[in-house]
C-alpha cells in the first residue's frame, strides 16, 4: 500500500507537530523534548484536579493524543509507532501536569506499557507525586489469557477518568472508579485485512476469501480466521462472540456499545455496520450507541471493533458529560431511525393502462439488451469515470419493465411521460436524470413521436449542455433522433448511433460529461460509455 511518509523515524514527531496545527490541536502543546519525549498536554492544565494521563505506540490515532483536553486526559504520552514510550517521557508529563491532587495513569495491557508506565509512576513517587495506576485489558478475543490486551476501551477509560478529575473527586476515588468500570468493559475485533507499520513489501496474512475474528491494535494473529461473508453475517459472528462473554446475569443490564474503526473502514461501512448491529441478538442489551468513529485505530487496518461497557448512573452521566476533544464523538441513545411520512407525490402513473404487444415486445427486448450489457458498459465506464453506467441503464431498464402493466402503451406521449415519470422516481446518475428529461419534453411535445424525441432530446441538450461532439452520449442520440425524425427506420438510426458512438474513440478530449473531468490520454481509444449504450440499445432493437 502506498503511504504519505518521509522517512518511519520521524512519523511520529511530524504527525504530532501537524495535529498541534490543526483545530483539534489548538487548546494544546507539547514538551519540548523531540524526539525522545513526545508529550502532548493541555496548554494550562489545572493542577488542583487530579491529572490524567495515558499513551502508548503511535499509529493508534486519534488515540492517545487526539483525547487530550478538558473532561478526558491531561497529557498523553506518544511512543513510536507501535511502541511504549519511555520511562523519562512519561515521568516528564508527570512532573508537568501534576499538582497536589496527584496523577493517574491510564494504561493498556502490554508488557512495554505496563513496564515503562510502571517505572515510571515509581519514579514520580519518589519525587514526591502521588500516583495510581489502572490496567485496561478490555479484550476478550482470548477468553483463557490472564492478561488480556488493552484495546478500545481505554478510550472509555480516557472518557471515565477524566469526568472524575472534572467534577473533583480525588484520586483514590477516580482510580476505584476506574478499576470497577473496567471490570465491566469488553472489546472484539473483526478485520477484513491486518495492518501495516510502514514495512516495505509486507503483504496481509489473509486470503482475499478470509476475514479474522479478535486480533490485536497491533496486528497481532487473530484467535480465528472466518470465511469472508456478508456485513450482517459478519456483524453477527463478532456480535455473538463479544455476548458469549457476559456474565450470566447480564440479562437485565443496559450497556453502551462503541463502534470503532480501526483504520481504513469507509464512513458508508461503518455506518452500514451499525445498522446491522441494531439486528443481532446483543443488541437488546445495549441501550447506547458511541460512535461509529475511529477511536483507537491500528494503521489502515480495515476491521473495525465493538466495546461494551456495562452501565450505572454514574458511568452513563460520565460518558454523556461535554468534553473539550474534537475526537470524542458523544454518546446517543440507540434507537430506531426517525421517520417522518413522506409529503404527497404526483401520481407516476396518471394515464390508465392500455396494452399493445408491438410496443410491449420493443420495451422488453430494449431491457433485455441493457441488462446484458451492464457489466461491459460498466467495465466500459471504468476505464474514465465510477464504473456504473452499465448499472445505470440497466436499473433504469428493470424499473420500466417493473411497471410495464401499468403504462399507456397506444399513447406513445402518455407513454414517454409516464416513462420520464418512472426515471425521476427510481433513475439515478446523470444519465437517468437526463433521459427522464428527455422522456418527459418530448410527452409534452404536440409532434408526432419521432419528432417529439428530437424536441426530448434538444430539451436535454439545453439542461445538460452538452452538444454533438463533446464526447457524450449525445454524440449517439442525436443523430439517431434526427434520422427517426427525418423518416428513416430503426434499423438506419441504429446506424447512425453506431457511427456517432464510435466517433467518441478518436476524440482527442471531453467538453461535457464526467470524461470532461479525465485527462485526454485517459479517454483516448475509448468510447463514451453513454453513447456505447444507446449504440447497443438501437442495434438491440433493430435486430428483433
Amino acid at each position: 500500500m502506498k503511504r504519505f511518509f518521509n522517512t518511519r523515524d520521524t512519523i511520529v514527531t511530524e504527525s504530532l507537530d501537524g495535529f498541534l496545527r490543526s483545530a483539534a490541536g489548538q487548546h494544546l502543546c507539547r514538551l519540548d523534548g523531540y524526539p525522545d519525549t513526545c508529550v502532548i498536554m493541555q496548554r494550562e492544565p489545572d493542577r488542583t484536579q487530579v491529572s490524567i494521563i495515558s499513551g502508548g505506540g503511535s499509529g493508534h490515532e486519534p488515540a492517545h493524543a487526539g483525547f487530550v483536553g478538558r473532561g478526558m486526559l491531561t497529557a498523553a504520552v506518544c511512543g513510536a509507532l507501535f511502541a511504549s514510550p519511555c520511562v523519562d517521557a512519561i515521568v516528564a508529563a508527570i512532573l508537568a501536569t501534576t499538582g497536589e491532587a496527584g496523577c493517574l495513569l491510564v494504561v493498556k495491557n502490554y508488557t512495554g506499557d505496563r513496564l515503562n508506565f510502571g517505572l515510571a509512576a515509581e519514579r514520580a513517587r519518589t519525587m514526591g507525586k502521588q500516583v495510581e495506576v489502572v490496567i485496561i485489558g478490555d479484550d476478550i478475543a482470548l477468553p483463557d489469557s490472564t492478561t488480556p490486551r488493552g484495546v478500545a476501551g481505554t478510550v472509555l477509560a480516557h472518557k471515565l477518568a477524566g469526568y472524575g478529575s472534572a467534577q473533583g473527586w480525588d484520586l483514590a476515588r477516580i482510580a476505584d472508579f476506574l478499576r470497577m468500570a473496567a471490570k465491566r468493559m469488553r472489546t472484539i475485533g473483526l478485520a477484513l485485512e491486518d495492518c501495516n507499520p510502514y514495512e516495505p513489501g509486507r503483504g496481509s496474512r489473509l486470503t482475499a476469501d478470509q476475514a479474522e475474528l479478535g486480533l490485536g491494535i497491533h496486528g497481532e494473529p487473530g484467535a480465528q480466521r472466518i470465511a469472508l461473508a456478508s456485513a450482517n453475517d459478519l456483524m453477527h459472528r463478532a456480535a455473538a462472540t463479544l455476548e458469549a462473554s457476559l456474565p450470566a446475569n447480564a440479562g437485565d443490564s443496559r450497556h453502551a456499545l462503541l463502534l470503532n474503526n480501526l483504520g481504513c473502514v469507509p464512513e458508508v461501512e461503518m455506518t452500514l455496520l451499525l445498522e446491522s448491529f441494531s439486528h443481532v441478538p446483543l443488541a437488546r442489551h445495549v441501550s447506547h450507541i458511541i460512535g461509529p468513529a475511529s477511536l483507537m485505530t491500528a494503521l489502515d487496518m480495515n476491521g473495525f471493533s465493538l466495546t461494551l461497557i456495562e452501565l450505572d448512573d454514574t458511568i452513563r452521566q460520565a460518558l454523556e458529560a461535554p468534553v473539550q476533544p474534537h475526537a470524542w464523538p458523544g454518546i446517543a441513545p440507540l434507537d430506531a431511525p426517525a421517520i417522518v411520512p413522506m409529503p404527497e407525490m404526483p401520481d407516476p402513473f396518471p394515464y390508465k393502462p392500455t396494452r399493445n404487444a408491438t410496443m410491449a415486445g420493443l420495451l422488453e427486448r430494449g431491457a433485455d439488451v441493457l441488462v446484458a450489457n451492464e457489466a461491459p458498459l460498466n467495465e466500459l465506464d471504468g476505464k474514465i469515470g465510477d464504473g456504473d453506467a452499465g448499472s445505470t441503464f440497466a436499473g433504469a431498464a428493470r424499473d420500466i419493465i417493473a411497471a410495464i402493466d401499468r403504462l399507456p402503451m397506444d399513447d406513445p406521449h402518455q407513454l414517454m411521460t409516464t416513462i420520464g415519470n418512472i426515471l425521476t422516481q427510481h433513475a439515478g446518475g446523470s444519465s437517468g436524470v437526463l433521459f427522464a428529461i428527455m422522456f418527459s419534453a418530448a410527452g409534452r411535445s404536440e409532434q408526432p413521436w419521432q419528432q417529439a424525441l428530437r424536441d426530448g432530446l434538444a430539451h436535454m441538450m439545453e439542461c445538460g449542455g452538452a452538444r454533438p461532439g463533446d464526447r457524450t452520449m449525445i454524440d449517439a442520440l442525436y443523430p439517431a433522433l434526427e434520422t427517426l425524425a427525418d423518416g428513416g427506420t430503426l434499423r438506419q438510426a441504429a446506424q447512425a448511433a453506431r457511427k456517432g458512438a464510435d466517433s467518441t474513440t478518436t476524440m482527442n478530449s471531453a467538453r461535457a460529461g464526467r470524461a470532461a473531468y479525465v485527462p485526454s490520454e485517459h479517454v483516448r481509444n475509448v468510447p463514451d460509455p453513454g453513447a456505447e449504450a444507446v449504440a447497443r440499445l438501437l442495434e438491440g432493437l433493430s435486430e428483433g
